[in-house]
């Protein structure tokens, strides 16, 4: 008997200990708080929040193979047939972000976060720039694509968070970048995220799909052959616009929205895609906004098995052909391997489209700047 509940208190402290343990995982302030009642009303009278989630604008189930999500998850973590990390570090070029060229920009991080200028306005959008805990536990980045880290980025007219993901909604980036961002753009209760982390509430702009805000775009523009600096002031909004994907965080499924955004700076567009599957948004886009100068599509992580919430390569094209952008850059790959597809695919996927299709395809390697 004695021995018997020498066992059981063992277990108890045990338990107790792994308990207590996880309450302190939980408690970083990486996983978020609960939305404040105010946040949590609006959030409730979106018309895509319906039965207690937000939804997508049409079904879309997560797994979409034969085989169970516990399956799916098992054959993730066990697939060694693939190629999924590069046995040699990736090129890619560290940029003096502080001192870039004039005119219109891009400068890809991998993955999906990126910076461009549009119209004098410096835009960053879901920067992942450091491995702290407990991302780290979760997302290994390629050798020599981890070259930039929140001190390189320079002043920022607007951050662009598209989703609460972890790669693409990273703590330790926002808390170190928060002094250089002058305002935030984020789909409906994400905001939460931010104000948490200490950014203050009139900067971010929260929307639901199809609201848009407008932003102060004064910019001092050099007049040729003049040493003098004239005021220029550019008409600057940012519409909110659906996508085919999901969120979690941990373990709440489907509490904050998630997004694509449309950034117009004067007669200039710029589409932000996010992450999400196919379907018929992008014809939609096109109709309803015109033709965009550049497009940046999700390219990567994908897999048969979720098919909906990521684009597949032949829907890739499909989306790329119906928004009908001037020019395209593919992100989503070539930093993390989050789906069991060789590292080097989507590059080699994005490259056939565009020599298919015949379009201005401008994928270059991390870090190179890329003028549109």
């Amino acid at each position: 008997m004695h021995k018997t509940m020498k066992i059981i208190l063992t277990l108890l402290a045990v338990i107790a200990v792994v308990v207590i343990a996880a309450l302190l995982v939980l408690s970083h302030p990486a996983f978020g708080r609960r939305p404040s009642p105010q946040r949590r009303a609006r959030i409730e009278a979106s018309h895509n929040w319906r039965d207690g989630m937000f939804r997508n604008q049409i079904p879309t189930p997560q797994f979409t193979g034969d085989k169970s999500s516990i399956r799916t998850l098992w054959n993730f973590l066990t697939d060694n047939k693939t190629q999924r990390v590069p046995h040699e570090p990736l090129n890619a070029v560290h940029t003096d972000l502080n001192n870039l060229p004039e005119g219109d920009l891009l400068v890809w991080f991998g993955h999906s976060s990126y910076l461009f200028r549009l119209g004098g306005m410096t835009f960053l959008v879901d920067p992942v720039l450091k491995m702290e805990f407990p991302a780290s536990l979760m997302m290994k980045p390629f050798r020599g694509t981890d070259i930039y880290t929140p001190d390189d980025m320079p002043h920022i007219d607007c951050l662009i968070i598209t989703h609460e993901h972890w790669d693409h909604l990273d703590y330790a980036t926002l808390r170190d970048i928060r002094h250089k961002v002058s305002r935030v753009v984020c789909p409906l209760g994400v905001g939460e995220y931010l104000e948490y982390w200490g950014y203050p509430k009139d900067s971010i702009a929260e929307l639901d799909w199809y609201e848009e805000v407008s932003l102060s775009s004064s910019i001092n523009t050099l007049q040729t052959l003049q040493t003098s600096q004239t005021l220029q002031t550019l008409q600057t909004s940012i519409t909110c616009l659906p996508t085919r994907h999901f969120s979690n965080r941990l373990f709440s499924r489907n509490q904050t929205l998630w997004a694509s955004f449309l950034v117009q700076v004067a007669e200039k567009k710029v589409y932000v895609g996010g992450d999400g599957g196919y379907d018929g948004r992008f014809r939609e886009i096109r109709r309803k906004y015109g033709q965009v100068d550049l497009a940046f599509f999700e390219n990567g992580q994908y897999n048969k098995d979720w098919a909906n919430i990521h684009l597949m390569p032949q829907d890739l094209e499909e989306a790329i052909l119906e928004l009908d952008a001037k020019q395209v850059f593919t992100v989503h790959h070539d930093k993390f391997s989050l789906a069991p597809h060789a590292w080097y695919e989507p590059d080699s996927v994005a490259k056939t489209i565009a020599e298919r299709d015949s379009l201005c395809l401008l994928d270059q390697p991390i870090g190179t700047v890329v003028r549109f």
